[in-house]
């Protein structure tokens, strides 16, 4: 089932925004179409009971203000670009510095996480779907060449949602999309240092002090960013300078839809499987939330209120020739699957 609504106008041009309600079985998850955002995510817990599990924010403008990008659709590049330049076919680009002023993130300052998407709905089979499309003109925000992106979002009953992203381009230009849902399994009350998370992931990249991949690629083995055997968020957090917001180097490469994380939260008992086809996730423990985020239920978002598990290319590989290359020709077709799929255990 699909409902819709009226979620307001964008403050600036006044575009009207719509917000569709996909239901499935015991799970609804509600995109907008202003940033192609996860605004609600309704999940049940051991006990049936159901609860929003990812932050966000009770009004349109709340999004618009907002510096976190919950929940949004990120591009063309997730992620940093160092000092928001790189080259292509020996032309240099520049993409606005939104990441105090060093570096570009997230597609710089009006990346796709700012624009209206059009939007077509399906439904097959008790599996409802959104199908956002929107194309980023050449030049906008810096970027090489006039983008196509199409994503689709589809809510099976048993509890898998499904986000695929493609595009096209008409010139060689990097592309690296991903959501930002910040995620909290305990229905976004307290923080998620208990949460119990497994990686998939053998693997990560070090940064430098403004979180630009170094180009070394290290195994997780003995510190503190082996998850491999699962364990809480927060057990090894003070061993991480700053908190972490590293990408996670996933331990299968090959390109087909492959484990990437496991999470489960005790006092809930839900549980999250991330799959993907990406090669990397960027995995974010909320550090830079410090209560003025103030959400939902007036519910202000402190530190580490939620983390975050965003599949793409490594960060800044445009700029990174030893890692495997974001940059998509004309002719070829980006596509990547990320599948969340929820249920609950039994607590010991």
């Amino acid at each position: 089932m699909i409902e819709k609504r009226v979620f307001g106008s964008t403050q600036e041009l006044g575009d009207q925004v719509m917000l569709y309600t996909l239901k499935a079985g015991e799970y609804e998850v509600s995109i907008s179409t202003y940033g192609g955002i996860i605004v609600n995510l309704l999940v049940p817990d051991v006990h049936g009971h159901k609860a929003d599990i990812v932050l966000g924010y009770d009004t349109l403008e709340g999004y618009e203000k907002g510096t976190a990008y919950f929940g949004a659709l990120i591009g063309r590049v997730a992620n940093r670009i160092k000092g928001g330049s790189f080259s292509v076919d020996g032309r240099q680009y520049h993409v606005p510095c939104n990441d105090n002023g060093v570096n570009a993130l997230h597609g710089g300052p009006g990346g796709l996480h700012t624009k209206v998407w059009h939007v077509l709905t399906s439904e097959v089979d008790g599996a409802p779907a959104v199908h956002l499309s929107h194309i980023s003109e050449a030049g906008e925000m810096g970027f090489p060449g006039t983008l196509k992106v199409h994503v689709d979002y589809i809510l099976y009953p048993e509890g898998k949602l499904e986000i695929t992203y493609a595009a096209i381009a008409d010139r060689v230009t990097p592309v690296n999309l991903t959501n930002h849902a910040y995620f909290n399994l305990a229905g976004c009350e307290g923080n998620v240092l208990e949460h119990e998370l497994q990686l998939f992931c053998d693997r990560y990249l070090p940064v430098d002090d403004q979180l630009i991949p170094t180009g070394e690629i290290v195994a997780v083995r003995d510190t503190p960013f082996d998850f491999t055997d699962g364990k809480p968020i927060g057990r090894d957090l003070a061993s991480v300078p700053g908190g972490y917001d590293h990408c996670m180097v996933l331990s299968d490469a090959g390109e087909r839809l492959k484990r990437c994380a496991y999470v489960r939260d005790p006092k809930s008992g839900r549980s999250m499987r991330v799959y993907t086809t990406m090669e990397g996730v960027q995995f974010y423990s909320g550090n830079f939330l410090d209560g003025r985020d103030v959400g939902r239920d007036g519910t202000p978002y402190v530190k580490h209120a939620g983390f975050c598990l965003e599949t793409q290319h490594f960060p800044d590989a445009v700029n990174q020739p030893d890692f495997p290359s974001c940059l998509l020709k004309p002719g070829e077709t980006y596509k990547h699957t990320t599948v969340l799929e929820f249920n609950t255990y039994v607590k010991p």
